[in-house]
Order: structure tokens, then sequence, then C-alpha cells
């Protein structure tokens, strides 16, 4: 018994020091309805969502998906890996859906995003192969490049002149075959992006780099069918791994590849999450699928967006704080993480619920508030949430 309390006494320890710090999560249970999202009782505008068009919260939409989807397609579980017997027509489909969509390139789906970066990179990067990532990138796809046995190297945030100067350090090293870079469009925490265009030009001075982007933030919201940043800029043909999440703007589950058809092979013969994974219930797909063909028209959406992002990332910045975002994730960095704890208290109590957040998740002395922003806000809830900045 004194072994199991000593250990015990180990991690209830760590868990004061985080307390200590103002850094110890907990699960909150919560209501949510429409644009609003209730915690003990009280109601508050829900800026902590990632339900970018209001398409989660709208509950016509899912009553229509089910009017239209007879009950013998209404598969709860796959039971199965997709290789055993959990390819069902829906997976085809919704693939069938996205190559369409992305020029005609192959599309292959994942259970999510964090499943798709950790199991990717450590499937397509060997010992001869050099990962130079953004410094900035997710904890999955750094979590899939440690996974891997490549060398890693990481290049300061969006800085495409230390990126080139890396480039032309190894690029002609016999050592590496392939040097695969790393980034994401928009960025979680920031909410800045990365030039995709200017990093295909970069890609074209180097015949052994190919790219991964995940556009997890992007999709839905950039584009005019949504398709991303990837389409914004024009280079969806010029990148080789366009990985996205469909849990946050698509209102489903799940992640997906955009690549060539080789490349989407070699993965289902290779990328262990994939092959020894029950597949996500077929029901899911279908709603992906559903939604995808709503998404691709939803431009008034998209417009009003990016017009509330842009006078708040504005209004931020007129109150004296760094805001560094271009786009509708939108920081509010303060620094100290009581202090920011503090700060989401008092907005949250006046109706805005706004999440801080703080190392790990984001570099010491940053600690921030993210406001993420949907389509469902209106210019006059921007308005009154910037006067209790």
């Amino acid at each position: 018994m004194s072994v199991i309390n000593s250990h015990l006494e180990h991690f209830s320890q760590q868990l004061d020091d985080l307390k200590q710090q103002g850094n110890l999560r907990q699960f909150t249970a919560n209501i949510q309805q429409q644009r609003y999202i209730t915690i003990d009782q009280h109601q508050m505008l829900n800026l902590a969502s990632n339900d970018y068009l209001g398409l989660a919260a709208d509950v016509q939409l899912r009553e229509q998906f089910f009017d239209e989807t007879p009950n013998e397609q209404r598969w709860m579980s796959s039971s199965s890996s997709r290789l055993l017997t959990g390819n069902f027509p829906e997976y085809e489909q919704l693939e069938a859906s996205l190559s369409q969509a992305f020029h005609g390139r192959a599309a292959l789906l994942f259970n999510s995003g964090y499943h798709m970066n950790i199991g990717i990179l450590p499937a397509l990067a060997d010992s001869k192969t050099l990962i130079l990532a953004d410094k900035l990138i997710h904890a999955s796809m750094i979590d899939g490049i440690r996974l891997s046995k490549a060398k890693y190297l990481r290049y300061r945030h969006n800085d495409l002149v230390h990126l080139t100067q890396l480039l032309q350090q190894y690029h002609d090293d016999d050592a590496f075959e392939r040097i695969i870079v790393v980034t994401e469009s928009i960025f979680s925490m920031d909410g800045d992006e990365t030039d995709l265009a200017e990093l295909v030009q970069v890609k074209k001075q180097f015949s052994k780099v190919m790219l991964y982007v995940d556009e997890a933030h992007a999709i839905g919201v950039r584009g005019i069918h949504g398709l991303g940043c990837a389409e914004q800029y024009e280079v969806i043909d010029d990148i080789d791994f366009l990985v996205g999440a469909l849990g946050k703007a698509m209102a489903s589950v799940g992640g997906y590849l955009i690549c060539h058809p080789i490349i989407r092979e070699y993965l289902i013969n290779s990328m262990r999450p994939l092959i020894f994974s029950t597949a996500q219930p077929p029901i899911c797909m279908a709603w992906t699928n559903f939604i995808l063909q709503k998404v691709l028209h939803l431009n008034a959406q998209r417009q009003h967006l990016q017009s509330i992002s842009q006078n708040l990332q504005q209004a931020v910045q007129m109150k004296g704080f760094d805001c560094p975002s271009t786009s509708h994730i939108v920081p509010v960095i303060i620094g100290e993480s009581s202090k920011t704890v503090e700060k989401a208290k008092t907005l949250q109590k006046a109706g805005f619920y706004i999440m801080p957040v703080r190392p790990p998740t984001v570099p010491q002395h940053s600690s921030r508030l993210r406001i993420s922003l949907t389509s469902q806000i209106l210019q006059t809830d921007i308005d009154q949430l910037v006067t209790l900045l």
C-alpha cells in the first residue's frame, strides 16, 4: 500500500504545482444551444468553439440530414478497420467528393486530425528524411515527427528566409533523399498564417522538398469554395500532403489528406494508426459528405466571418494588446497565466465564454485569451466585448 501511495503522492504533487502556477486544467460540463453555451446555469456567448461556420449548432441542418438518410444507412459503428470489413460505401463516397473538390487529387480519411498527424509523418519519413518544421506547429505534428526516424529541425515561425537558409544548408547533403517542410496554413494559437504562395515558390527551388500543410483551421473558412488557404492562394496542386480536420468548420469528426494516388496507396500499406484502428462510424462519413456539399456554397458566411475578424483584430491592437492574428482566431496576449485566468473569469461573468490558454500549449509568458469567432457572431457582439477588454 505504501508503494502505491508514494506513486500517487508524486502525481498529486505535480497537480499541486500546476495549480500554483495557474496552469491546472479541468473538464467543464456544459450545454450548448446555437450561439450560446451554459455552464452552472450561466448562459454566455460561445467564443471558444471551432464551429467556425455555425454548422454544428444548426439543428435544422441535422434534421435535414436524418430526413434524407435511409435507416439502412444509419450504421453507428464500422466494427472494424477499413482493411477488414470497415470500408463502407460512405467512406468511398466522401473520398470521391473530396477528390472531385480538390482538382481530382486522391483523398484519404482518418479518425481524427491528431490520428492523422501522428500517423502520416512516421510512415513517410525514414532515416534518410530531413523534416524542417515551423516553430509553432501543432502538438500532433510534433508527436508525429518524434515517432518518425527522420532528423528534425525547426525554423523560426513563419520565417521563410530562415527556412530557405536551412534548405540551402542541407539540400545537397547525401544523407538525405527527401526534405519534408511541415507547417500549418492558419496557426491555432496566434491566428496568423503562412504565406503559402511564397512557400510554394521556395519549394520549387529545391528538388528534394515536399510540402506538408495542415489546414485544420482554414478548411471551410478560406477560398471561394471553402477549400482552405491552398484554394485561396491557388496552390492546391503544389502541396504534396494537404491535410485538414473535419471536426472544426466542417462540423463533423476526423481528418483528411489530399495527395498523389501513389502516396495514398503507400499510406494504406504503411500507416499504423490507419491499419490498426477501427474506422469511424459510416454515418459520420455520410454526415461529412452532406456538410461538404453545403460548405462549398457558404460564401456569405465566409465573408461575414472575415469582416468581423478584421474588426476585432484592429480593436484588440488599439487596446494596446499584442495580436498577431490575420484570421478568425484572435488572441489577446496578456502574458502571465494568473492574470489571464482572472480576465477570462471577468469576461465569462459578463456573458462572453472565452478561455485562457496557458503553457505548455503556448510558450512561457505568452498566456492569452483565445477568441474563436464563428459566422454566428454579430458586429454588435464584437463591440460589446471590446469595451470589456
